[in-house]
């Protein structure tokens, strides 16, 4: 493998793991901690995420459970999931926060779809960009006497090659979220 691919192919995997994050926000009817650990706290003077704060479970399909390591925060973490807007309603039960996922109806979910194809588009658009950028670097290398024409091209080759190999996992992981989201 050329260096240039070798320096890019973090970039290609970065954008595939930040999709892979988006894609665990997205709600689909089963309950995932994914779906809150982010969300942000006011507590202690400062703002910090669920998942810092607290240990969050899925006790089965439809319910998650946060219990917060501070019960004095238990009414921040409510307020803030309240707040978030992911359409999630806390309910405190004893030192604990239960949240009974709502069903799925036929327009969420294909509010989710909409939302999940935003962020396919957005990891493509992160693929092109990388793209662009081992492209610029070959044709410096070219300019700099580092390579020949005929070895810029095949980098070139290369280049296409590996962005349609991270192209096409995007669209098979696009796939299969949107199978999981219209999954009833």
């Amino acid at each position: 493998m050329h260096t240039v691919l070798s320096q890019k192919k973090p970039l290609f995997d970065a954008a595939i793991d930040h999709l892979h994050k988006e894609f665990g926000a997205l709600r689909t009817g089963r309950a995932t901690p994914a779906l809150v650990e982010d969300i942000p706290v006011n507590a202690y003077d400062a703002i910090m995420e669920i998942k810092g704060l607290a240990s969050i479970q899925t006790q089965d399909a439809k319910t998650l459970v946060i219990d917060p390591w501070d019960k004095g925060l238990i009414r921040n973490i409510e307020k803030a999931i309240r707040d978030a807007g992911v359409g999630l309603s806390p309910v405190v039960d004893g030192t604990v926060i239960r949240i009974m996922m709502p069903p799925m109806t036929e327009d969420n979910r294909k509010a989710m779809v909409k939302k999940m194809k935003e962020f396919l588009e957005d990891a493509r658009i992160r693929c092109r960009q990388v793209r662009e950028e081992a492209r610029e670097l070959s044709l410096k290398m070219e300019k700099d006497k580092e390579i020949s024409e005929d070895e810029k091209f095949k980098l070139f080759d290369e280049i296409d090659k590996m962005t349609k190999e991270y192209t096409d996992l995007i669209e098979q992981a696009g796939n299969n979220k949107e199978d999981e989201i219209m999954t009833i």
